[in-house]
């Protein structure tokens, strides 16, 4: 269609893995004597079947990739480290070639992948932002309209004739950023470099990255924050090693990749560990399970916003600790914190060894619906960590018995606390 403007077609991409051999060194005569077996070969069976080098490896970074991007969209690129999604934007942004499959790319593509892409260190600031713009495609005569702009936005007017091989990390990508930003390029890809920057300044590319997709331009950004993802991207891709997982509308992408994301996590309110070699935990402490139970101690997955949950702590003790404390996160659907709670007030003395039950109740009435996650870390502080939390148990909260029953649509925020209100007469 016409207002497709990029159109991506079985893509893959496949790179060649070497494989460290075990040997120390590699003398001429080995290379001579293999090279010399591998030729013996080929002569004795020029028909026969190679065998596979064990030195080299094939991996395909995508696999079979195919969507649209219309005019105007602004896209998500989410998944785990390695999931595909730098190598997508390499393809794109023309860096690297695919190996099977084509794409179509209709407009002028700005592309912001690693810090500095494009800068010569030697040179200071100011040539940097000329030569990176016509690197970019800018015309000189539009460089200069629009340099005091770039500065301002950069921020960096004092080091403006400062060589960048001196600039902080900070400073590059704040420029890299301006540059990119400012070429009016009817696509823009963003990979998460802007992490490098301050709150501050990410701030002001978020605002500038809305402000080009308002202004009917495509955005492509690829981001490990669901919270600024959900924010500015209108739908989201999940890639899951090479392959596109979940499609669609981002906070439902989003909610797919959290799920994905805690490969250790049960849906259906409890994980426990039968053998103790396996559980979290070490030589002191390890978990025996984790359970969220209603007020009447059932477990289950799905929860009333009105009713109490409880958090079920079973662990063992192996040699006595001093100071532990175990550490219960609540975690909304966009991976931010909720909340954090601790026992710690109540162990004052050494905890000795033997199998503990601990228990959590979280209040009726303060998490909003939604789904949630639970994590468990345990703990002596500013001493040892005994159990290190990387997994996740989910659930739901359901607005069924709660404070706002009559409200349809969902209060803001990640809890909904039912507050005491008063009102008198004066």
């Amino acid at each position: 269609m016409s207002d497709t403007v990029i159109q991506v077609e079985n893509l893959s991409k496949k790179y060649i893995i070497g494989h460290q051999q075990q040997e120390r060194y590699t003398a001429l005569r080995d290379v001579m004597a293999n090279g010399a077996k591998s030729l013996g070969q080929r002569l004795l069976k020029p028909w026969g079947k190679q065998s596979a080098n064990p030195a080299y490896e094939e991996f395909w970074a995508l696999k079979d990739v195919s969507f649209e991007v219309k005019q105007g969209d602004r896209i998500g690129i989410i998944g785990r480290n390695g999931a595909g999604k730098s190598t997508l934007l390499k393809i794109l942004s023309r860096i690297t070639e695919p190996t099977t499959g084509r794409i179509r790319i209709k407009g002028r593509v700005a592309s912001l992948l690693e810090v500095g892409t494009g800068f010569h260190p030697e040179l200071t600031g100011r040539e940097n932002i000329f030569l990176n713009g016509a690197i970019l495609g800018m015309s000189k005569a539009e460089i200069r309209r629009k340099f005091d702009e770039i500065v301002d936005f950069a921020g960096i007017e004092k080091f403006l004739d400062t060589p960048v091989k001196r600039y902080s990390s900070g400073m590059y990508v704040r420029l890299a950023f301006a540059v990119a930003a400012h070429l009016e390029p009817e696509i823009l890809i963003v990979d998460e470099v802007l992490a490098v920057g301050d709150a501050q300044f990410q701030k002001k590319c978020l605002g500038k990255m809305d402000e080009v997709g308002r202004e009917g331009r495509t955005v492509l950004f690829v981001s490990h924050n669901m919270g600024t993802l959900k924010a500015l991207c209108h739908s989201a891709i999940l890639f899951c090693q090479g392959r596109i997982l979940h499609q669609g509308i981002t906070s439902q992408v989003v909610d797919s990749y959290l799920l994905y994301a805690s490969g250790n996590r049960v849906s259906n309110g409890e994980m426990q560990w039968f053998d103790r070699q396996q559980a979290p935990g070490g030589k002191e402490v390890r978990l025996v399970a984790i359970r969220l139970l209603n007020p009447d101690n059932v477990v289950q997955r799905n929860f009333d916003a009105g009713k109490a949950i409880q958090v079920e702590i079973v662990y063992e003790i192996f040699e006595s600790v001093r100071g532990m404390r175990l550490v219960v996160q609540i975690l909304s659907n966009d991976g931010s914190i909720a909340f954090c709670s601790t026992d710690y007030a109540i162990r004052n003395t050494e905890t000795t060894p033997g199998l503990y039950r601990t228990v959590c109740t979280i209040p009726a009435c303060l998490l909003n619906s939604g789904l949630h996650f639970v994590k468990v870390h345990a703990g002596c502080p500013g001493v040892k960590i005994l159990v290190e939390c990387n997994f996740l148990l989910d659930f739901f909260v359901e607005k069924i018995n709660h404070h706002g029953p009559l409200f349809s649509e969902k209060w803001p925020g990640v809890v909904a606390p039912k507050l005491d209100w008063q009102t008198y007469s004066i």
